[in-house]
């Protein structure tokens, strides 16, 4: 799936989102551990080795319908990763996911990836409601989230837990 993006600065670049392969796991490796995302509460990889077993199962999620991730390729390199997760106690709802590389900031890629997640989540896959859900913190994360029409449902309290600890999300929400 490509994907035109026009910059503000009127520059023009296309990205891609497919499904990722083994050889991304080192790009990821090196955006998520250098990247500094100080409200990503994901699991940041503790090697190379680790993020290609999990590209590995990916192919399992999918099959399955569980989640749907991308590599996001902007010439020929891979600068960011997104998904569609399928809720499995209400499998009509996705919560979508996106990290981009740091030198991608506020050039739209987010938000390009999200609008072609939202195409694939309602159209490809039949989901009838989407979300994200971000850490309240995470100003960049809501700014995405707005400018792709989301709707702002409220503070889902401790609902996150990573390292140990609990934290706040704000849920972010699109109906087909």
């Amino acid at each position: 799936m490509k994907i035109e993006l026009n910059l503000t600065d009127g520059e023009r670049f296309i990205i891609e989102l497919r499904y990722p392969i083994i050889e991304d796991a080192e790009s990821y490796f090196r955006i998520l551990t250098e990247g500094k995302f100080e409200y990503y509460h994901a699991t940041i990889p503790e090697s190379v080795d680790l993020e290609r077993e999990w590209i590995k199962r990916r192919e399992y999620k999918r099959e399955n319908n569980l989640e749907y991730n991308y590599s996001i390729i902007y010439n020929n390199d891979v600068v960011g990763g997104c998904n569609i997760r399928i809720f499995q106690e209400s499998p009509h709802i996705g919560e979508i996911g996106y990290f981009i590389d740091r030198k991608l900031f506020n050039k739209g890629v987010a938000s390009k990836a999200v609008k072609e997640l939202e195409r694939i989540a309602f159209e490809e896959l039949g989901l009838i409601r989407l979300e994200i859900r971000m850490d309240p913190r995470n100003k960049a994360s809501e700014k995405v989230a707005i400018k792709c029409g989301f709707e702002l449902e409220g503070l889902l309290r401790k609902v996150m837990e990573f390292n140990g600890m609990y934290f706040d999300n704000i849920l972010y929400s699109k109906v087909k």
